[in-house]
Order: C-alpha cells, then structure tokens, then sequence
C-alpha cells in the first residue's frame, strides 16, 4: 500500500507559496489586519458596555485604522454619543459616519439586507477581476457601504457595478481608498 501523506516539508513549501500568492492581491499586511480585529472589538465591547446607546442596528466595520458605522438610531443624542465612543477606540484613525436617526430596521428589510450582502460578497469572489479580501461590506435599509482599497479605479467600478446588479440595492456608497491613498495604515 502507498503512503499518501505528504511529507512537513513540502506541505509547508506549498503554504507559504499560497501566502505568497494571496499576498500578491491582497494590499494589507497581516499586522494591519490584527490592528483591525482589535479595534473592531474594541468598539464592539465599549457599546456593549454602555446600556445608555442604542446600537442594536448599527454596523461597525474596520479596515486598515478606518472605522464605519452605518445603520439607524433613535435620535440625535444617541447618534452623538455613538460617535464619541467610536472617536475614543484605539487604532482607529478616521470615523466614518454613515448612522441615520431613523425608524430601525424591520426585520424583513434586515433579511433582505442579510441577502443582499451574501450575494454581493459571492458576486465579488467570484470575478476575478476583483480582490475579495481587500473589501468589506456593510448592507443597511438596501443601501451598501463599501469600506476596503481597490487596485485603481477599474477595480472599485467593477466592484459598484457587482453591487449594484444585486436585486434590492438601492444605492451604492463607497468608502474605498486606492493603494497609493495616504490615508492607509500599510506599514505595520
């Protein structure tokens, strides 16, 4: 009977040319991306924390030190509160604003949106001309937030013309950088 394992070696030689690979798409360094993950959590724990904000429809995403809240709250007070919490999370450097004071959202229009963004992010990996990972996607009320860096101005077209083919978009809002944006924490 022939062995079939591979031998540590060469399935460590393959994982490491698969990093190579996927780091020649993706524009974010590994440290970035933890940098990321904490202040996530961080924002995520500090509005947990605090029982005087109503966030329970509000997005928060982070991608390279940029902070995206979008969603509804029920009035102005807690929208003003929200963004102070988000200004005091560390790692993030830029806030950006996409919170409405608004009726929240039903739970028919939040499955809907839950629909939209599978289909957006299988439509984005599935065309080759777009880098999946160096994107993220926030769907609220029918309108999809994009937060992430495009190659250049082709990438990020293809990537408003992917979310806009979805059924129940209703407009499309991007935050997206491009590589060369100085706006981006890459050296980490």
């Amino acid at each position: 009977m022939q062995n079939r394992t591979l031998p540590v070696r060469t399935l460590l030689c393959g994982l490491a040319a698969l990093g190579m690979t996927t780091g020649c798409v993706q524009n974010r360094t590994l440290g970035a991306g933890i940098d990321d993950v904490g202040a996530d959590l961080s924002m995520k724990r500090r509005l947990f924390a605090n029982r005087d904000i109503d966030t329970s429809d509000v997005d928060v995403s982070v991608f390279e030190g940029r902070l995206l809240l979008a969603g509804t709250v029920p009035d102005q007070a807690t929208h003003q509160a929200l963004l102070a919490e988000a200004r005091r999370v560390g790692g993030v450097g830029e806030v950006i604003d996409e919170v409405r004071v608004a009726e929240q959202t039903s739970m028919r229009q939040g499955a809907a949106d839950a629909l939209i963004d599978q289909r957006l992010g299988a439509a984005l990996l599935t065309d080759s001309g777009i880098y999946r990972n160096n994107y993220q996607i926030v769907v609220s009320q029918g309108i999809v937030y994009l937060l992430g860096v495009a190659q250049g101005p082709n990438e990020l077209q293809r990537v408003i013309a992917q979310a806009e083919a979805v059924p129940g978009v209703r407009e499309v809002v991007s935050h997206v950088a491009y590589v060369g944006d100085p706006r981006r924490r890459t050296q980490r």
